[in-house]
């Protein structure tokens, strides 16, 4: 039986992992986020009622369930206590149920404003963040000047810090970009203003985890974004600033990879992505309009509207590789059901040389040629369906040709968006 499972998504984003982590809360203690921030966009729909989610774990709905943001994330307290009020507003008991580590970087004001300068001067060559000061969060927790989460508690140290950071910034931010940086005692009191309702939270996330295993319970670890933007395996520079793999379990939770039992990965029926980068499968067509149109591609957190494709095997090979996943659950089927043959991407071509993987270097991943087979489409509702064999037959085929190429399984088939619109196929964790 499965005590740990990471749930993640294995293309560029998007795939529906709040969904599933919503649906595999009902049988797990705890929910763990482990990377990224408030990039991140989780969306789920109980009984007709979206709640979208950022930063808080998908977990977070259910009665029970503690969840945890560990120390891999970047945290904006404006956008986390904006969505604990809404949460909270809502009837959620967030306090009572979330936990912080206090290793976890500040994403701060000045960040933001870093982040849309750089995306301003790059005009049309920009990477296509969502502007939230993720990138430059990291940077600065990559060079040791970061101010934590647990620096909250010393406000003196805060101050000293905030202050060392501030001028730095400002200075690039006024000298390299010529635009107005931050007020240091504005940003110090609107912070440790904001740090009243997070200081509470604080916890080692690492030791509440490991004793949450030792007792024998249930952990799932929640990815956020996709594998192909990994800042080291996705399609750089064109990436978020986080490693979204499931191998970064260990450093953004403190939790040994050898402890975990099962890695799930999230896969869209289709393709999409958001933002610049290499998308050798886009459809730029009437089908690529009716995918965006019938699966409602726009992102949970920008709105803005997704690049839509085919199916790329070649992408999905190296996610399970690099990720040991497990199984898949293959979501948006329905999305899928008035096209009269599908096509699914098997192979690159690049510089007349066939190619099982995709390649590193981000202009050659441009220059890939697609190559696909053809299936017949099933032009038939799977919207809602909960058994397999309810399936229409070139469904089960669909599915079936994707496990056969990836050598895996199907565990779960998602068919709507609500909670309980899916076929599992096997329960990740046991019998249900």
């Amino acid at each position: 039986m499965n005590k740990n499972i990471v749930i993640l998504g294995s293309q560029w984003g998007d795939e529906g992992k709040g969904k599933i982590v919503d649906l595999l809360t009902d049988q797990a203690d705890a929910v763990v986020r482990f990377q990224g921030g408030h990039n991140a966009g989780h969306t789920l729909v109980i009984k007709g009622e979206v709640t979208k989610l950022s930063l808080i774990p998908s977990g977070i709905l259910h009665e029970g369930v503690q969840s945890f943001i560990g120390n891999g994330v970047v945290v904006s307290l404006q956008a986390l206590t904006k969505e604990m009020r809404m949460l909270e507003e809502r009837g959620v008991p967030v306090s009572e149920r979330l936990l912080i580590s206090e290793a976890c970087p500040l994403v701060l004001p000045v960040h933001v404003l870093i982040d849309e300068a750089r995306e301003a001067q790059l005009g049309k060559d920009k990477i296509g963040t969502t502007k939230r000061g993720i990138g430059p969060a990291y940077e600065d927790k990559i060079a040791r000047r970061a101010i934590r989460i647990g620096d909250l508690k010393n406000p003196d140290r805060f101050k000293a810090k905030l202050t060392r950071l501030l001028e730095y910034h400002n200075f690039v931010l006024k000298e390299y970009f010529g635009v107005k940086g931050v007020d240091i005692v504005d940003c110090y009191e609107e912070t440790l203003n904001l740090a009243q309702k997070i200081t509470p939270l604080i916890d080692d996330v690492s030791a509440s985890l490991n004793a949450l295993r030792k007792a024998g319970k249930r952990i799932i670890f929640e990815g956020a974004q996709g594998t192909l933007l990994d800042v080291d395996h996705g399609t750089y520079p064109f990436v978020t600033s986080s490693n979204t793999t499931g191998g970064t379990v260990g450093a953004g939770a403190g939790f040994g990879p050898c402890y975990l039992d099962y890695i799930l990965g999230i896969t869209k029926a289709y393709t999409t992505r958001v933002g610049s980068g290499a998308y050798p499968t886009e459809l730029d067509n009437e089908i690529g309009i009716h995918l965006g149109e019938k699966g409602h591609e726009f992102g949970t957190i920008t709105g803005r509207k997704r690049r839509t494709g085919w199916l790329d095997l070649v992408a999905l090979r190296r996610s399970i590789e690099i990720n040991s996943i497990t199984a898949l659950c293959i979501t948006k089927i329905d999305v899928m059901d008035e096209l009269a043959e599908i096509k699914v991407c098997t192979h690159y071509e690049l510089d007349g040389v066939k190619r099982d993987y995709p390649p590193y270097d981000s202009d050659d991943y441009d220059r890939c040629e697609p190559i696909y087979v053809t299936l017949p489409g099933w032009k038939s509702e799977t919207f809602g369906t909960t058994e397999y064999n309810e399936l229409p037959e070139n469904a089960q085929k669909y599915i079936k040709f994707i496990e056969a190429q990836m050598g895996i399984s199907a565990d779960i088939i998602s068919t709507g968006p609500e909670r309980n619109q899916n076929v599992i196929v096997n329960a990740p964790f046991g019998k249900r």
